[in-house]
């Protein structure tokens, strides 16, 4: 049976111009900037003037992520049109793809099959410039601070000692590590540099944490961009750079409204990676999903050891969020490769593979209810490989586990293969009370939260802090930010740090390599493993497949 691909389902969808999904959900026309026909920015004064209650928060989050594919936003925009054909009131909240793996070799993040959020192509491309001006106002801190030291270096910073890195959205290898400033005198002070991609930067990470314009500049300044010769932290503030950035960012800071293929209003917004970032939508985008629905629906980026983690222990805590009821995506396919299935082997029917690989989404369900304490429901995503034996073997382990679980079929369905696990979401929603808890408090140490996170979530023994990352969090704890939460950067592809453990590995270390602050964003960025905060393109990059034809039509987005 031949498929078609996910940009031919998107193209041949009727969209209605975004002022129907904006009045249908009850948005005064005063609040929309549209951004052509399909597509608008939401003004945060929404925010202040609706005096509706807020609706009930649902966070997807998966299973730990293999090259075969788990489907989460698949599951959460399908579940979402679920739960509208059912007849609740609900919207939708997302990130926005970066160009990194769109051209690189993940694809785009608008969903996929019969349930993505359109117009596809802007959303996976360009879509309202969002990501433009987080570069800009990125790049713009980096020129100001080069200048800075060029006309004189009154700040007495240390050349030696400038953390930060300009940005681009693409992922390009050849940037990782530069230098500039070459050519003489009159072309800037020689230095080594290098590029993050911008989905790592934390102006990102600060757009995707910010309230308003007032807490954006606050958070811009309180950016650390180096130190000085006697040891002292310089601000972007110091820098007189915070008010140009924010000016840059003050329309890339209202969220943008889309919609599902069946019509659903959907927030895309933001984007921070989940390995090296905080991998969730903005706040603001969260907030505007629960304002005008009952129930909003969103999504946390690769494991739940990651995004889910991050959601909870820091966008909640930042903008004062409680979930209602969490759903972790699960894949045959994925399962079968946590239990040793080679990748080329995975659509042949494997019992034995799926019970080996099944631990590792029992720990995540286990995470979830035991200890976040939420109401937590699995949601099998199935492909069209998956065999009938295998659904059924997946479904009654977990029963026999005492794991709550029900079957979608979003990718080929649509909303109606997501309206079991609609009402089992707002069931739990319903009738099954959480009592949300964080795990870990911010009055430890730097070192404890680290490690409650390891021993907590990833299941490991405890961690190796290098002698580097020792003297970093005792310059951290110094300068009083050791009362911050922690974003762990690791791999997606392990409990652990080291991506070949699959499954649910046991007794492991974590190796602390490097500790920094990002003062803006309000959290400890711990990077372990071999975190690459600028990534490259593959073989063969996505990008080959891509083109558009005389009429602006694209064709081999995916």
């Amino acid at each position: 049976m031949a498929y078609l691909s996910d940009i031919e389902i998107a193209q041949q969808c009727e969209m209605k111009p975004i002022t129907d999904i904006a009045a249908a959900a009850g948005i005064d026309e005063k609040y929309i900037e549209q951004y052509g026909k399909y597509k608008a920015k939401i003004d945060l004064s929404l925010l202040k003037e609706n005096n509706s209650e807020n609706g009930k928060l649902i966070l997807v989050t998966a299973i730990t992520p293999t090259p075969a594919g788990e489907g989460k936003t698949t599951t959460t925009i399908g579940l979402a049109d679920g739960m509208k054909r059912i007849g609740k009131n609900v919207a939708v909240a997302l990130r926005e793809p970066s160009l990194g793996p769109v051209f690189g070799i993940k694809g785009g993040a608008a969903g996929g099959g019969y349930a993505q959020v359109v117009p596809m192509e802007d959303i996976n491309l360009h879509f309202t410039g969002d990501f433009h001006a987080i570069g800009a106002a990125n790049n713009l801190l980096a020129a100001m601070l080069d200048n800075h030291i060029h006309q004189g270096n009154s700040l007495n910073i240390d050349v030696r000692r400038i953390t930060w890195k300009r940005c681009v959205d693409m992922n390009d290898r050849q940037l990782r590590f530069i230098t500039d400033g070459l050519g003489g005198k009159a072309n800037g002070m020689p230095r080594e540099d290098g590029f993050d991609i911008t989905v790592a930067s934390e102006i990102m990470a600060v757009l995707c944490l910010s309230s308003s314009i007032s807490d954006l500049k606050e958070r811009l300044s309180r950016i650390i961009v180096g130190y000085t010769f006697d040891d002292k932290p310089v601000t972007c503030g110091e820098l007189k750079a915070a008010g140009a950035m924010a000016a840059l960012l003050k329309d890339a800071l209202k969220p943008n409204l889309v919609q599902t293929l069946e019509g659903t209003p959907a927030f895309v917004h933001g984007g921070p990676f989940a390995n090296i970032a905080h991998g969730c939508n903005s706040v603001t985008a969260t907030k505007m999903a629960l304002k005008i629905s009952d129930y909003a629906v969103t999504e946390a980026g690769f494991g739940a050891d990651l995004g889910a983690e991050k959601f909870l222990d820091i966008k909640c805590r930042v903008a004062g969020l409680t979930p209602s009821a969490v759903v972790v995506v699960a894949t045959v396919r994925a399962l079968k490769m946590h239990g040793g299935l080679d990748k080329k082997s995975l659509d042949t029917e494997n019992l034995d593979a799926l019970e080996k690989g099944i631990p590792n989404l029992l720990r995540h369900v286990s995470n979830i209810k035991n200890v976040y304490k939420l109401p937590c429901v699995v949601a099998v995503n199935r492909f069209p490989t998956d065999t009938d034996n295998e659904i059924e073997f997946i479904i009654q382990k977990c029963k026999e586990l005492g794991v709550n679980v029900v079957l979608s079929t979003v990718w080929a369905d649509g909303g109606k293969g997501g309206e079991a696990l609609a009402r089992e979401v707002v069931r739990l929603c319903e009738e099954e009370k959480g009592d949300f808890t964080f795990s870990y408090d911010l009055d430890g140490s730097i070192e404890n939260k680290i490690e409650a996170v390891v021993k907590k979530i990833y299941g490991g023994k405890g961690i190796s802090i290098l002698p580097n990352a020792k003297k970093q969090i005792q310059k951290l704890t110094e300068m009083g930010f050791s009362n911050c939460p922690v974003c762990i950067a690791k791999t997606q592809y392990s409990f652990s740090d080291d991506p070949t453990l699959l499954g649910a590995p046991e007794d492991f270390t974590v190796t602390v390599k490097n500790v920094k602050i990002s003062a803006g964003a309000g959290f400890i960025v711990v990077l372990t493993g071999d975190i690459m905060t600028m990534p490259g393109l593959p073989k063969v990059p996505a990008a080959e497949r891509i083109d558009v034809d005389e009429n602006g039509k694209i064709s081999g987005l995916f």
